[in-house]
């Protein structure tokens, strides 16, 4: 049996809302809006195999994520975090096992680690 995808599912109120929130964060694409789910992807052919994390704690002492983004470009994030007054919850750090990361959270409450590979 091969794994074709893992998709996060993110319990909210306001689907649309959301999807607006991490569209200008992460420029994400809509792919499905059925008004009770929006389903976003990077614009870009990026592939990845799939990946599961379990964690006893976020690393560094901090609490477990709900998820994990990676970017290419962290501080376009926290420019974008400063202009739309999101609060950063931990971070900018670099982090001694190779990321710089931030922690904020989505208009649900929901903890988002977003980080960058050194």
């Amino acid at each position: 049996m091969a794994v074709l995808r893992i998709t996060p599912n993110l319990a909210c109120e306001d689907p649309t809302g959301m999807a607006a929130f991490y569209r200008y964060l992460f420029d994400l694409d809509i792919a499905m809006n059925m008004e009770f789910i929006v389903t976003m992807e990077p614009g870009t052919a990026t592939r990845q195999p799939p990946q599961v994390s379990v964690l006893s704690e976020g690393g560094s002492g901090t609490p477990v994520p709900a998820l994990s983004i990676e970017v290419d470009d962290l501080d376009r994030v926290i420019t974008r975090c400063r202009l739309r007054g999101i609060a950063i919850d931990y971070g900018p750090v670099e982090e001694p096992w190779g990321v710089r990361r931030i922690f904020l959270r989505d208009p649900a409450g929901h903890l988002v680690n977003v980080l960058t590979h050194k």
